[in-house]
């Protein structure tokens, strides 16, 4: 019997240079999309897939998330007795029980596989989940919650997967397909960021995973013996590819829309799209775009 994916990793100590100077004081991942910050959508996405324990992989001056995530009595009081609750149940949204977040400093920035390392001890010997809060999904149901699911009928590991332009694929980790089964494809290989002319295909993987614990061990051993990867880097993409002939490696096609949120373009995507999914703001925003276009094609 497969055991149930109860524990995440949010890799979450990096700079954010490409937000400067809005990052100097604030950790990007308390940027705002509409009224929440990233990482608010990267854990309602894990609830919604059936996380309990949330791993925050940090740096130096990420101290904000910690504070995001604490109880905030004196503002609660204050809601409470002006007679906003509607506030209050927001902030409610915010809060994580006492236990629910641990968090673990990354001190030396050696990539995405090396920040995942770092959660070994609270992981142990379990599968878990990791998501990158900069990649921002909109769905129907959460991506995360897509992938639980069908990792309970293949077991093995996964990666969610899309399609990109091939000439962006030199940007991206990519998939080398064994076999399409529709919404899974079974690899035989992983390149991370290869010339575009090598790319094995078009299937990019995106932040969401849900690994075994012998990726773990591969990270590990690649750590121990200076295996670095890309860039010089300890590189996830490498650990999880170790495990392509023992237990599986799977890529998932998830349904929804990835915004890359770690760019600034792709920030002002994501602040639309959410903004125009709101009710109450999409009426305003959408006359607001409509004449805004007008008003560019008239002048040229």
């Amino acid at each position: 019997m497969k055991r149930k994916v109860t524990k995440a990793v949010f890799p979450v100590a990096g700079l954010g240079t490409r937000f400067l100077p809005a990052t100097k004081s604030i950790p990007k991942e308390i940027m705002t999309l509409v009224d929440r910050p990233l990482i608010q959508y990267a854990i309602d996405e894990a609830r919604a897939a059936g996380i309990k324990e949330f791993i925050f992989v940090t740096s130096r001056g990420k101290g904000a998330l910690e504070d995001y995530f604490d109880h905030a009595p004196t503002l609660e009081a204050s809601l409470r007795n002006s007679g906003k609750l509607d506030l209050l149940d927001v902030l409610k949204t915010t809060d994580m029980e006492s236990g629910a977040i641990a968090y673990i400093r990354q001190h030396s920035p050696m990539g995405l596989g090396h920040a995942v390392w770092c959660a070994r001890r609270l992981i142990a010997n379990e599968p878990f989940a990791v998501i990158l809060p900069d990649d921002v999904i909109a769905s129907d149901t959460p991506c995360l919650q897509q992938m639980v699911e069908a990792y309970e009928e293949t077991g093995g590991n996964m990666v969610a997967a899309m399609e990109v332009p091939h000439e962006k694929t030199k940007s991206y980790g990519i998939l080398d397909v064994d076999r399409d089964l529709g919404d899974k494809v079974l690899i035989k290989g992983m390149v991370e960021k290869p010339k575009v002319e090598e790319a094995p295909s078009n299937l990019a993987v995106i932040g969401r995973y849900v690994l075994t614990p012998r990726v773990l061990h591969n990270l590990d051993q690649n750590l121990r013996h200076n295996r670095l990867g890309a860039g010089g880097e300890l590189q996830l993409t490498d650990a999880i590819a170790e495990e392509i002939n023992g237990q599986g490696v799977y890529g998932f096609r998830f349904k929804g829309q990835r915004f890359d949120c770690g760019s600034k373009a792709g920030f002002l995507q994501a602040t639309v799209a959410f903004a125009m999914a709101r009710p109450e703001l999409r009426g305003e925003l959408l006359e607001y775009l409509t004449d805004l276009v007008a008003m560019r094609e008239a002048a040229e």
